[in-house]
């Protein structure tokens, strides 16, 4: 049985772009910033890139009710998942579905002690790429989507897939959410830190930065346990010159906004001091992020 509706909490570019698609078939509703919401209001929704059209999700500034059979999806900057989703704790109850696609390590956690034991809490990763435009405009780019094995996961599944985005049910979900952070930690950082799309670090000149990450990365991940292929730095040099989107690390710093950087890379180094492994380039790429966070990076940020 599908979900009754589908509400996606924290809807900037990547929800907005699920909610959109999700939109053609299923009841959708977007809970985002002001300007963004009362503009797809009025206007719709835009999406440009692999899809190109206007979409008419119903959109809200606030969730005041949590109906039974409801997927709440949440989009969420990780750093903000605990407050968004403990003011809504009261609203919370057993038939609900809690579906967190975000970047990083440690989510599930955060939200487990936001909303307690109540809801069912999924997690997802994704490989489509959106950028945020403006209020109501969105460019979006398809990938895969893997989401956690459990309790209704193949209904969400299946929802996505009739709707186009192409999703599978993933019985090790630790593990892709890791080989998803250590591609995140080598592309986000190094992006926000000089201002540019994803290809444009694909240069011979950072192979090496590139590759000390990975090696950071993996031997953190052994540590925890999570055995990841020792040519992964070799395939994000082949893929590295498809992406021709903005990192959502660089979109924040073009922004002005905090970034993910303690959920990606910080976790890194947190993991790494935890086992006493090293992960020195891991920590220059967090401070450098802070230092930008703190003192802004005015010839990147973008109005």
């Amino acid at each position: 049985m599908a979900f009754d509706r589908i509400f996606v909490l924290g809807a900037g570019a990547i929800g907005s772009a699920f909610g959109a698609l999700l939109s053609r078939k299923f009841d959708v509703t977007l809970f985002g910033n002001k300007q963004h919401v009362e503009t797809v209001k009025l206007h719709g929704l835009e999406l440009s890139g692999d899809v190109d059209g206007v979409f008419y999700p119903e959109a809200e500034l606030e969730i005041n009710s949590l109906p039974p059979n409801t997927l709440l999806i949440v989009t969420t900057k990780v750093h903000r998942t605990f407050a968004a989703l403990n003011s809504i704790k009261h609203l919370m109850h057993n038939e609900l579905t809690i579906l967190l696609l975000q970047n990083g390590l440690g989510n599930k956690e955060i939200a487990r002690k936001a909303v307690g034991d109540k809801p069912n809490i999924l997690r997802g990763i994704t490989s489509a790429a959106a950028e945020f435009f403006q209020p109501g405009k969105v460019r979006f780019w398809f990938g895969k989507t893997l989401i956690e094995n459990g309790f209704r996961s193949n209904e969400i599944a299946e929802m996505f897939n009739s709707c186009g985005l192409k999703t599978e049910i993933s019985k090790d979900i630790k593990t892709e959410i890791w080989r998803k952070l250590v591609v995140n930690c080598v592309i986000n950082p190094l992006t926000a830190i000089f201002c540019v799309k994803n290809f444009e670090i694909a240069s011979d000149e950072l192979k090496s930065v590139r590759h000390a990450i990975v090696d950071e990365c993996l031997k953190v991940a052994e540590a925890e346990g999570v055995h990841l292929s020792k040519d992964l730095a070799e395939m994000i040099d082949s893929v590295l010159g498809n992406y021709t989107n903005y990192s959502s690390m660089c979109q924040d710093v073009m922004k002005g906004k905090p970034t993910e950087i303690d959920f990606i890379n910080g976790k890194v180094v947190e993991l790494g001091r935890k086992h006493g492994i090293p992960t020195p380039i891991n920590q220059v790429l967090v401070n450098f992020i802070k230092f930008i966070e703190s003192h802004g990076h005015e010839f990147c940020r973008k109005n």
